[in-house]
Protein backbone atom coordinates (compact mmCIF):
# COMPACT_ATOMS: atom_id res chain seq x y z
CA UNK A 1 0.00 0.00 0.00
CA UNK A 2 1.30 3.43 -0.94
CA UNK A 3 1.79 6.05 1.74
CA UNK A 4 1.79 9.84 1.83
CA UNK A 5 2.89 12.15 4.64
CA UNK A 6 1.26 15.48 5.42
CA UNK A 7 3.62 18.12 6.86
CA UNK A 8 2.49 21.39 8.47
CA UNK A 9 4.70 24.50 8.58
CA UNK A 10 4.42 28.25 8.88
CA UNK A 11 4.95 28.50 5.11
CA UNK A 12 1.96 26.29 4.30
CA UNK A 13 1.36 22.57 4.07
CA UNK A 14 3.22 20.00 2.00
CA UNK A 15 2.50 16.46 0.84
CA UNK A 16 5.31 13.90 0.56
CA UNK A 17 5.25 10.52 -1.18
CA UNK A 18 6.98 7.73 0.74
CA UNK A 19 9.01 5.34 -1.46
CA UNK A 20 10.54 1.95 -0.72
CA UNK A 21 7.91 0.71 1.73
CA UNK A 22 8.14 -2.77 0.19
CA UNK A 23 11.86 -2.86 0.98
CA UNK A 24 12.06 -1.26 4.41
CA UNK A 25 8.46 -1.76 5.52
CA UNK A 26 7.62 0.48 8.45
CA UNK A 27 11.06 0.07 9.98
CA UNK A 28 11.63 2.95 12.40
CA UNK A 29 15.34 2.29 12.76
CA UNK A 30 15.93 2.46 9.00
CA UNK A 31 14.25 5.85 8.79
CA UNK A 32 16.00 7.10 11.92
CA UNK A 33 19.43 6.18 10.57
CA UNK A 34 18.78 7.98 7.25
CA UNK A 35 17.41 11.23 8.69
CA UNK A 36 20.82 12.90 9.04
CA UNK A 37 21.76 12.16 5.39
CA UNK A 38 19.70 14.04 2.82
CA UNK A 39 20.81 11.76 -0.02
CA UNK A 40 19.52 8.65 1.75
CA UNK A 41 16.43 10.33 3.16
CA UNK A 42 15.61 11.84 -0.24
CA UNK A 43 15.28 8.33 -1.62
CA UNK A 44 12.57 7.58 0.95
CA UNK A 45 10.38 10.70 0.64
CA UNK A 46 9.68 12.90 -2.38
CA UNK A 47 7.88 16.25 -2.34
CA UNK A 48 4.61 15.77 -4.21
CA UNK A 49 2.78 19.05 -3.60
CA UNK A 50 3.21 22.23 -1.62
CA UNK A 51 0.43 24.71 -0.85
CA UNK A 52 1.71 28.04 0.54
CA UNK A 53 -0.36 30.25 2.80
CA UNK A 54 -2.65 32.43 0.71
CA UNK A 55 -2.18 35.57 2.83
CA UNK A 56 0.28 36.85 5.39
CA UNK A 57 -2.58 36.94 7.90
CA UNK A 58 -3.20 33.23 7.47
CA UNK A 59 0.50 32.46 7.93
CA UNK A 60 0.65 34.81 10.91
CA UNK A 61 -2.23 32.96 12.55
CA UNK A 62 -0.35 29.68 12.24
CA UNK A 63 2.95 31.00 13.61
CA UNK A 64 1.14 32.70 16.50
CA UNK A 65 -0.41 29.34 17.32
CA UNK A 66 3.08 27.83 17.47
CA UNK A 67 4.46 30.67 19.61
CA UNK A 68 1.60 30.35 22.13
CA UNK A 69 2.45 26.69 22.69
CA UNK A 70 -0.76 25.17 21.28
CA UNK A 71 -1.17 22.50 18.60
CA UNK A 72 -0.57 23.77 15.06
CA UNK A 73 -3.55 22.89 12.87
CA UNK A 74 -4.85 24.22 9.62
CA UNK A 75 -7.30 27.05 9.87
CA UNK A 76 -10.10 28.45 7.81
CA UNK A 77 -11.46 31.95 7.42
CA UNK A 78 -15.02 32.86 8.24
CA UNK A 79 -16.71 36.24 8.25
CA UNK A 80 -17.89 37.50 11.60
CA UNK A 81 -20.49 40.16 12.23
CA UNK A 82 -18.03 43.02 12.01
CA UNK A 83 -16.95 41.80 8.54
CA UNK A 84 -13.46 40.89 9.73
CA UNK A 85 -11.75 37.57 9.10
CA UNK A 86 -11.71 35.24 12.09
CA UNK A 87 -9.36 32.24 12.11
CA UNK A 88 -10.23 29.10 14.07
CA UNK A 89 -8.95 25.49 14.01
CA UNK A 90 -11.13 23.52 11.62
CA UNK A 91 -11.28 20.38 13.78
CA UNK A 92 -12.74 22.34 16.70
CA UNK A 93 -15.78 23.30 14.60
CA UNK A 94 -16.51 19.89 13.13
CA UNK A 95 -15.92 20.51 9.42
CA UNK A 96 -12.97 20.87 7.05
CA UNK A 97 -12.04 23.99 5.12
CA UNK A 98 -12.60 23.87 1.37
CA UNK A 99 -9.02 24.97 0.81
CA UNK A 100 -7.59 22.00 2.67
CA UNK A 101 -10.10 19.57 1.16
CA UNK A 102 -9.24 20.70 -2.38
CA UNK A 103 -5.52 20.36 -1.61
CA UNK A 104 -6.01 16.69 -0.65
CA UNK A 105 -8.36 15.96 -3.55
CA UNK A 106 -5.99 17.39 -6.14
CA UNK A 107 -2.80 15.76 -4.92
CA UNK A 108 -3.86 12.36 -3.55
CA UNK A 109 -4.75 9.46 -5.88
CA UNK A 110 -8.38 9.34 -6.97
CA UNK A 111 -10.57 6.74 -5.31
CA UNK A 112 -13.51 5.32 -7.24
CA UNK A 113 -16.84 4.94 -5.55
CA UNK A 114 -17.28 1.60 -3.83
CA UNK A 115 -13.55 0.86 -3.75
CA UNK A 116 -11.16 1.02 -0.85
CA UNK A 117 -8.23 3.46 -1.06
CA UNK A 118 -4.93 1.83 -1.92
CA UNK A 119 -2.92 4.36 0.05
CA UNK A 120 -2.75 5.86 3.53
CA UNK A 121 -1.97 9.36 4.84
CA UNK A 122 0.45 9.93 7.71
CA UNK A 123 -0.16 12.99 9.95
CA UNK A 124 1.40 14.35 13.12
CA UNK A 125 -1.61 14.22 15.47
CA UNK A 126 -3.92 11.33 16.24
CA UNK A 127 -6.92 13.66 16.56
CA UNK A 128 -6.14 15.16 13.17
CA UNK A 129 -5.81 11.67 11.70
CA UNK A 130 -9.22 10.56 13.00
CA UNK A 131 -10.90 13.73 11.79
CA UNK A 132 -9.46 13.58 8.25
CA UNK A 133 -10.39 9.93 8.07
CA UNK A 134 -14.00 10.71 9.00
CA UNK A 135 -14.24 13.78 6.74
CA UNK A 136 -12.76 12.51 3.46
CA UNK A 137 -12.77 8.74 4.03
CA UNK A 138 -8.99 8.44 3.69
CA UNK A 139 -7.20 5.98 6.00
CA UNK A 140 -4.83 7.98 8.20
CA UNK A 141 -2.21 6.93 10.68
CA UNK A 142 -0.06 8.65 13.27
CA UNK A 143 2.51 6.27 14.75
CA UNK A 144 6.21 6.19 15.56
CA UNK A 145 7.12 5.49 11.93
CA UNK A 146 5.22 8.56 10.74
CA UNK A 147 6.75 10.69 13.48
CA UNK A 148 10.25 9.72 12.34
CA UNK A 149 9.37 10.56 8.74
CA UNK A 150 8.02 13.96 9.82
CA UNK A 151 11.15 14.56 11.89
CA UNK A 152 13.26 13.97 8.80
CA UNK A 153 11.02 16.19 6.68
CA UNK A 154 11.29 18.95 9.28
CA UNK A 155 15.07 18.55 9.34
CA UNK A 156 15.43 18.85 5.53
CA UNK A 157 12.37 20.98 4.76
CA UNK A 158 14.45 23.99 3.74
CA UNK A 159 16.21 21.85 1.14
CA UNK A 160 12.91 20.69 -0.37
CA UNK A 161 11.48 24.20 -0.84
CA UNK A 162 14.62 26.29 -0.53
CA UNK A 163 13.81 29.02 -3.08
CA UNK A 164 10.25 29.57 -1.95
CA UNK A 165 10.85 29.29 1.77
CA UNK A 166 13.30 32.19 1.98
CA UNK A 167 10.74 34.60 0.51
CA UNK A 168 7.95 33.28 2.71
CA UNK A 169 9.99 33.41 5.89
CA UNK A 170 11.07 37.00 5.23
CA UNK A 171 7.50 38.17 4.71
CA UNK A 172 6.27 36.12 7.66
CA UNK A 173 9.00 37.55 9.89
CA UNK A 174 7.85 41.08 9.10
CA UNK A 175 4.21 40.13 9.76
CA UNK A 176 5.13 38.45 13.04
CA UNK A 177 7.12 41.50 14.14
CA UNK A 178 4.16 43.73 13.30
CA UNK A 179 1.98 41.52 15.49
CA UNK A 180 4.45 41.92 18.37
CA UNK A 181 4.42 45.69 17.80
CA UNK A 182 0.62 45.55 17.98
CA UNK A 183 0.85 43.99 21.46
CA UNK A 184 3.42 46.60 22.46
CA UNK A 185 1.06 49.42 21.45
CA UNK A 186 -1.77 47.93 23.48
CA UNK A 187 0.51 47.39 26.47
CA UNK A 188 1.70 51.00 26.65
CA UNK A 189 -1.91 52.18 26.34
CA UNK A 190 -2.95 49.85 29.16
CA UNK A 191 -0.10 51.13 31.31
CA UNK A 192 -1.32 54.71 30.90
CA UNK A 193 -4.83 53.65 31.89
CA UNK A 194 -3.51 51.77 34.92
CA UNK A 195 -1.52 54.80 36.05
CA UNK A 196 -4.69 56.90 36.09
CA UNK A 197 -6.60 54.23 38.03
CA UNK A 198 -3.75 53.79 40.51
CA UNK A 199 -3.57 57.53 41.16
CA UNK A 200 -7.31 57.64 41.76
CA UNK A 201 -7.23 54.65 44.12
CA UNK A 202 -4.20 56.03 45.98
CA UNK A 203 -5.96 59.34 46.57
CA UNK A 204 -9.04 57.56 47.96
CA UNK A 205 -7.01 55.28 50.21
CA UNK A 206 -5.10 58.18 51.76
CA UNK A 207 -8.24 60.28 52.11
CA UNK A 208 -10.26 57.53 53.78
CA UNK A 209 -7.58 56.20 56.10
CA UNK A 210 -6.42 59.69 57.10
CA UNK A 211 -9.67 60.15 59.01
CA UNK A 212 -8.59 57.29 61.26
CA UNK A 213 -4.78 57.65 61.24
CA UNK A 214 -3.74 61.05 59.78
CA UNK A 215 -0.14 60.87 61.06
CA UNK A 216 0.70 57.91 58.80
CA UNK A 217 0.34 60.11 55.71
CA UNK A 218 3.28 62.28 56.81
CA UNK A 219 5.51 59.38 57.88
CA UNK A 220 5.11 57.21 54.76
CA UNK A 221 5.21 58.84 51.32
CA UNK A 222 5.34 55.73 49.14
CA UNK A 223 1.85 54.78 47.91
CA UNK A 224 2.42 51.02 47.76
CA UNK A 225 3.93 51.00 51.24
CA UNK A 226 1.07 53.14 52.58
CA UNK A 227 -1.55 50.70 51.23
CA UNK A 228 0.27 47.72 52.76
CA UNK A 229 0.56 49.43 56.16
CA UNK A 230 -3.11 50.41 56.18
CA UNK A 231 -4.02 46.73 55.60
CA UNK A 232 -1.69 45.58 58.40
CA UNK A 233 -2.58 48.24 60.98
CA UNK A 234 -6.33 48.64 60.38
CA UNK A 235 -7.14 49.83 63.93
CA UNK A 236 -4.45 52.22 65.17
CA UNK A 237 -5.50 51.77 68.83
CA UNK A 238 -4.27 48.15 68.70
CA UNK A 239 -0.72 49.06 67.66
CA UNK A 240 1.97 47.75 69.99
CA UNK A 241 5.55 46.52 70.01
CA UNK A 242 4.35 43.21 68.57
CA UNK A 243 3.60 44.97 65.29
CA UNK A 244 7.16 46.31 64.89
CA UNK A 245 8.58 43.22 63.07
CA UNK A 246 5.67 43.19 60.57
CA UNK A 247 5.95 46.92 59.96
CA UNK A 248 9.73 46.64 59.60
CA UNK A 249 9.30 43.97 56.94
CA UNK A 250 7.18 46.38 54.88
CA UNK A 251 9.05 49.64 55.57
CA UNK A 252 12.56 48.22 55.72
CA UNK A 253 13.55 50.50 58.62
CA UNK A 254 13.00 49.51 62.25
CA UNK A 255 13.26 53.09 63.53
CA UNK A 256 10.55 54.25 61.17
CA UNK A 257 8.41 51.25 62.14
CA UNK A 258 8.67 52.28 65.80
CA UNK A 259 7.80 55.82 64.78
CA UNK A 260 4.61 54.51 63.16
CA UNK A 261 3.70 52.60 66.33
CA UNK A 262 4.31 55.65 68.54
CA UNK A 263 2.31 57.87 66.18
CA UNK A 264 -0.56 55.39 66.22
CA UNK A 265 -0.66 55.28 70.01
CA UNK A 266 -0.74 59.10 70.22
CA UNK A 267 -2.85 59.67 67.10
CA UNK A 268 -5.54 62.37 67.02
CA UNK A 269 -7.58 60.54 64.37
CA UNK A 270 -11.24 59.91 64.92
CA UNK A 271 -13.74 57.19 64.08
CA UNK A 272 -13.54 53.44 63.88
CA UNK A 273 -11.45 51.76 61.17
CA UNK A 274 -13.36 51.06 57.96
CA UNK A 275 -13.05 48.13 55.62
CA UNK A 276 -10.05 49.09 53.48
CA UNK A 277 -11.13 47.23 50.36
CA UNK A 278 -9.59 50.02 48.27
CA UNK A 279 -6.20 49.30 49.84
CA UNK A 280 -6.17 45.68 48.67
CA UNK A 281 -7.43 46.71 45.25
CA UNK A 282 -4.64 49.28 45.03
CA UNK A 283 -2.01 46.68 45.99
CA UNK A 284 -3.33 44.29 43.32
CA UNK A 285 -3.29 47.02 40.66
CA UNK A 286 0.27 48.05 41.47
CA UNK A 287 1.45 44.42 41.42
CA UNK A 288 -0.21 43.93 38.04
CA UNK A 289 1.35 47.16 36.74
CA UNK A 290 4.81 45.90 37.70
CA UNK A 291 4.25 42.65 35.80
CA UNK A 292 2.91 44.58 32.81
CA UNK A 293 5.92 46.89 32.86
CA UNK A 294 8.30 43.90 32.90
CA UNK A 295 6.41 42.46 29.93
CA UNK A 296 6.70 45.79 28.11
CA UNK A 297 10.45 45.95 28.71
CA UNK A 298 10.92 42.43 27.32
CA UNK A 299 8.73 43.19 24.33
CA UNK A 300 10.50 46.47 23.47
CA UNK A 301 13.92 44.83 23.78
CA UNK A 302 12.69 42.14 21.42
CA UNK A 303 11.15 44.50 18.84
CA UNK A 304 13.54 47.48 18.95
CA UNK A 305 16.63 46.65 21.05
CA UNK A 306 18.83 49.47 19.71
CA UNK A 307 16.15 52.13 20.12
CA UNK A 308 15.51 50.93 23.68
CA UNK A 309 19.24 51.02 24.48
CA UNK A 310 19.40 54.60 23.19
CA UNK A 311 16.42 56.29 24.86
CA UNK A 312 14.96 53.71 27.24
CA UNK A 313 12.12 51.22 26.95
CA UNK A 314 9.23 53.52 27.87
CA UNK A 315 10.15 56.33 25.46
CA UNK A 316 10.84 53.81 22.69
CA UNK A 317 7.45 52.16 23.25
CA UNK A 318 5.68 55.54 23.16
CA UNK A 319 7.42 56.48 19.92
CA UNK A 320 6.43 53.20 18.26
CA UNK A 321 2.87 53.55 19.56
CA UNK A 322 2.60 57.12 18.30
CA UNK A 323 4.01 56.24 14.88
CA UNK A 324 1.77 53.17 14.58
CA UNK A 325 4.56 50.67 13.95
CA UNK A 326 8.32 50.36 13.91
CA UNK A 327 8.21 50.48 10.12
CA UNK A 328 6.48 53.87 10.14
CA UNK A 329 8.97 55.14 12.72
CA UNK A 330 11.90 53.95 10.60
CA UNK A 331 10.46 55.73 7.55
CA UNK A 332 10.09 59.06 9.37
CA UNK A 333 12.79 61.70 8.86
CA UNK A 334 14.53 62.81 12.03
CA UNK A 335 12.75 66.18 11.96
CA UNK A 336 9.37 64.42 12.15
CA UNK A 337 10.57 62.09 14.89
CA UNK A 338 11.86 65.06 16.88
CA UNK A 339 8.40 66.63 17.27
CA UNK A 340 6.43 63.37 17.31
CA UNK A 341 3.80 63.81 20.02
CA UNK A 342 3.75 67.63 19.82
CA UNK A 343 1.50 67.90 16.76
CA UNK A 344 -1.04 70.16 18.48
CA UNK A 345 1.67 72.58 19.60
CA UNK A 346 3.09 72.61 16.06
CA UNK A 347 -0.28 73.42 14.49
CA UNK A 348 -0.97 76.10 17.11
CA UNK A 349 2.42 77.69 16.45
CA UNK A 350 1.81 77.75 12.70
CA UNK A 351 -1.67 79.18 13.12
CA UNK A 352 -0.48 81.95 15.42
CA UNK A 353 2.91 82.46 13.73
CA UNK A 354 4.68 81.57 16.97
CA UNK A 355 7.70 79.47 17.82
CA UNK A 356 7.46 75.84 16.79
CA UNK A 357 8.11 73.12 19.42
CA UNK A 358 11.64 71.76 19.70
CA UNK A 359 10.76 68.30 21.01
CA UNK A 360 7.85 65.93 21.50
CA UNK A 361 7.91 62.54 23.18
CA UNK A 362 11.70 62.43 23.23
CA UNK A 363 11.56 65.19 25.87
CA UNK A 364 11.09 62.35 28.41
CA UNK A 365 14.56 61.03 27.56
CA UNK A 366 17.25 61.47 30.19
CA UNK A 367 19.51 63.26 27.68
CA UNK A 368 17.16 66.21 27.28
CA UNK A 369 16.47 66.24 31.02
CA UNK A 370 20.18 66.70 31.72
CA UNK A 371 20.67 69.43 29.13
CA UNK A 372 20.47 73.10 30.05
CA UNK A 373 17.53 75.22 28.86
CA UNK A 374 19.48 76.77 25.99
CA UNK A 375 20.78 73.37 24.79
CA UNK A 376 17.56 71.33 24.94
CA UNK A 377 16.69 72.05 21.31
CA UNK A 378 20.17 71.12 20.10
CA UNK A 379 20.21 67.87 22.04
CA UNK A 380 16.69 67.08 20.84
CA UNK A 381 17.79 67.51 17.22
CA UNK A 382 20.88 65.34 17.74
CA UNK A 383 18.92 62.70 19.67
CA UNK A 384 16.19 62.55 17.01
CA UNK A 385 18.74 61.82 14.29
CA UNK A 386 20.25 59.01 16.38
CA UNK A 387 16.78 57.59 17.12
CA UNK A 388 16.00 57.56 13.41
CA UNK A 389 19.18 55.56 12.75
CA UNK A 390 18.43 53.14 15.60
CA UNK A 391 14.86 52.55 14.38
CA UNK A 392 16.10 51.77 10.87
CA UNK A 393 18.73 49.38 12.19
CA UNK A 394 16.09 47.56 14.25
CA UNK A 395 13.62 47.29 11.37
CA UNK A 396 15.93 46.53 8.45
CA UNK A 397 18.76 44.78 10.31
CA UNK A 398 19.10 41.04 10.85
CA UNK A 399 20.84 41.13 14.24
CA UNK A 400 19.07 41.63 17.57
CA UNK A 401 22.10 43.00 19.44
CA UNK A 402 22.24 46.44 21.06
CA UNK A 403 25.68 47.41 19.77
CA UNK A 404 24.41 50.19 17.52
CA UNK A 405 22.17 51.59 20.24
CA UNK A 406 24.95 51.70 22.80
CA UNK A 407 27.33 53.37 20.35
CA UNK A 408 24.72 55.97 19.40
CA UNK A 409 24.08 56.61 23.10
CA UNK A 410 27.77 57.32 23.65
CA UNK A 411 27.74 59.76 20.74
CA UNK A 412 24.81 61.66 22.25
CA UNK A 413 26.65 61.72 25.59
CA UNK A 414 29.70 63.22 23.90
CA UNK A 415 27.52 65.82 22.20
CA UNK A 416 25.92 66.71 25.53
CA UNK A 417 29.30 67.08 27.23
CA UNK A 418 30.65 69.24 24.40
CA UNK A 419 27.65 71.58 24.58
CA UNK A 420 28.04 71.81 28.36
CA UNK A 421 31.75 72.64 28.03
CA UNK A 422 30.99 75.33 25.43
CA UNK A 423 28.40 76.82 27.76
CA UNK A 424 30.90 76.88 30.66
CA UNK A 425 33.56 78.54 28.51
CA UNK A 426 31.10 81.17 27.27
CA UNK A 427 29.99 81.83 30.83
CA UNK A 428 33.60 82.32 31.99
CA UNK A 429 34.40 84.63 29.08
CA UNK A 430 31.25 86.64 29.77
CA UNK A 431 32.23 87.03 33.42
CA UNK A 432 35.75 88.15 32.40
CA UNK A 433 34.30 90.79 30.08
CA UNK A 434 32.09 92.09 32.88
CA UNK A 435 35.05 92.24 35.27
CA UNK A 436 37.23 94.07 32.69
CA UNK A 437 34.46 96.58 32.00
CA UNK A 438 33.98 97.30 35.71
CA UNK A 439 37.75 97.83 36.17
CA UNK A 440 37.83 100.30 33.29
CA UNK A 441 34.94 102.24 34.82
CA UNK A 442 36.78 102.42 38.16
CA UNK A 443 39.96 103.70 36.47
CA UNK A 444 38.00 106.39 34.63
CA UNK A 445 36.35 107.54 37.86
CA UNK A 446 39.74 107.74 39.61
CA UNK A 447 41.22 109.77 36.74
CA UNK A 448 38.30 112.22 36.83
CA UNK A 449 38.53 112.67 40.60
CA UNK A 450 42.29 113.31 40.42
Amino acid sequence: MAMYVLYESSSGYALFDVHGLDEIGQNVESVRSSVSDLTRFGQIVKLTAFHPSQTALDALNQINTVSEGTILVFSFACKSRNKKLAFLPFHSLGFMSEEFRSFLDLNLPKVKEGEEPKFSLGVSETKLASFISEAVKIPCQSNEFVQELLRGVHHHFDRFINDFKQKVQLGLAHSYNRAKEHMLIHTISLLDTLDKEINSFAMRVREWYSWHFPELDKIVNDTYMYAQLSKIIEDKSKLSEEHVPMLTEVIGDEDKAREVVEAGQASMGQGDPIDMIFAQRLIDLMDYRKKLYDYLVDRVNDVAPNLAALIGEMVAARLISRAGSLRNLAMFPSSTLQILGAEKALLRARRRSGKTPKHGLIFNSWFIGRASARNKGRIARSLASKCSIAARVDYFGDSSSTDFGEKLSRQVEERLDSLHNVYVVEKVLEDDVIVDASEEEIDEEENQSS
